[in-house]
């Protein structure tokens, strides 16, 4: 369960890491043109959702890693979670139901990590 949890953790940082730097890196207009929901944001909202990715991403794995503040762990994968649930409404009320799925399979990684490191296998 700890391999699976440690996968699942990975796997949700590479995305997040990759995700949140393009938003925070990448040029709005450029963005805009890539993800059409960011039309509906400032840029400095999409700027503050790519900084909440990135330290989510750092903090779903590095204080697992290091054994310092590890209840930092869970709670990241919780934020991460509910990043997902605005995700996830955003595209509903858009009707773009590909990225809704994705956002789903997004949304039970980031449950599962905050299940298994809450109960199932804590640091």
């Amino acid at each position: 369960m700890n391999t699976a949890v440690w996968v699942a953790q990975i796997i949700l940082a590479l995305i997040f890491i990759g995700s949140g730097l393009s938003k925070l890196v990448q040029p709005y207009d450029k963005l805009a043109g890539q993800m059409g929901y960011v039309n509906d944001f400032t840029p400095g909202a999409i700027r503050g959702i790519g900084s909440l990715e990135v330290l989510g991403a750092i903090g779903i794995v590095v204080p697992a890693l290091t054994g310092i503040l590890p209840w930092l762990t869970p709670l990241a994968a919780g934020g991460l979670a509910v990043n997902m649930g605005g995700a996830i409404s955003t595209h509903l009320r858009r009707k773009e139901l590909p990225m809704i799925l994705f956002n789903l399979v997004l949304l039970s990684l980031a449950m599962f990590v905050v299940y298994g490191r809450l109960a199932a296998v804590p640091l």
